[in-house]
């Protein structure tokens, strides 16, 4: 007999361990993008990215035992959503500071908690509100975003926020049960579905979602080799931290 979803025990501080270790990640493929001044437009990224990316967890995936069946149905929606989330963060890096995006962004956690508290009809406990208001206040405090440069791409990290706190209980709710690296398996195959989309409207000159396809170099084949690994291990991270924490103490601990 399975267990019932509040009978199902967690693992906190392994799924805490999880978050922050997936956050180092996918901070360090921000902070390289914008430190970078990446020349590829986001298309061209999203494939060749992930085209890194899945070889290395299709052979990780490989030495485990089969996968078990899971719901392609959700397991391909949180992929279509974290797609577009990464879309519309992106998107807003090179028209505004980064603190100012950032900022924007990391609602995300207050939106994950009220999602999972909708969901479940249950308020979550004092100390996680608590944590995850401070968090927020803590994040205003020290990238001070300045109001003067509020534009309304500004809403486009907000938005990714919405879809990030989706995908992230969708992770907790419907794909608990699922294996982590497939998660990220098809994620990157969305990654690639996607990038290839967007490309075939691609060849704008000065697009920075659209632009032509960028000749490659040393430089960026080691760029884009550093985002691949970020995104495995970001993307791992995240699928077993909201797997096995409850997703309110979780998104307090997305703020790291």
């Amino acid at each position: 007999m399975q267990p019932t979803e509040s009978h199902r025990k967690y693992k906190t501080r392994f799924a805490i361990t999880a978050i922050v270790i997936a956050v180092l990640a996918l901070s360090l493929g921000d902070a390289v993008i914008k430190a970078t001044g990446l020349s590829l437009p986001l298309w061209q990224m999203y494939i060749l990215r992930s085209a890194i990316a899945l070889p290395i967890l299709v052979l990780i995936r490989a030495k485990r035992s089969p996968i078990k069946s899971g719901s392609l149905l959700w397991i391909s929606i949180r992929s279509g959503l974290l797609v577009l989330m990464w879309l519309c963060y992106y998107s807003a890096l090179p028209s505004m500071p980064l603190s100012l995006a950032a900022a924007a962004f990391y609602t995300a956690p207050i939106f994950i908690t009220v999602f999972a508290a909708a969901h479940s009809r249950t308020l979550p406990a004092p100390r996680a509100w608590m944590a995850i208001l401070f968090g927020f206040c803590g994040v205003m405090l020290i990238l001070r975003p300045e109001t003067s440069g509020f534009q309304v791409k500004t809403l486009l990290p907000l938005f990714a926020a919405v879809l990030y706190a989706l995908a992230m209980v969708l992770t907790a709710v419907k794909c608990r049960d699922d294996d982590p690296l497939f998660l990220s398996i098809a994620m990157n195959i969305a990654f690639i579905l996607g990038g290839g989309l967007l490309g075939l409207i691609s060849g704008i000159p000065g697009s920075f979602i659209f632009g032509p396809w960028a000749p490659l170099d040393l430089k960026l084949i080691g760029v884009l080799a550093v985002l691949a690994g970020g995104i495995v291990i970001g993307s791992v991270g995240a699928a077993v931290a909201y797997q096995n924490g409850p997703p309110a103490t979780i998104a307090a601990f997305d703020y790291t």
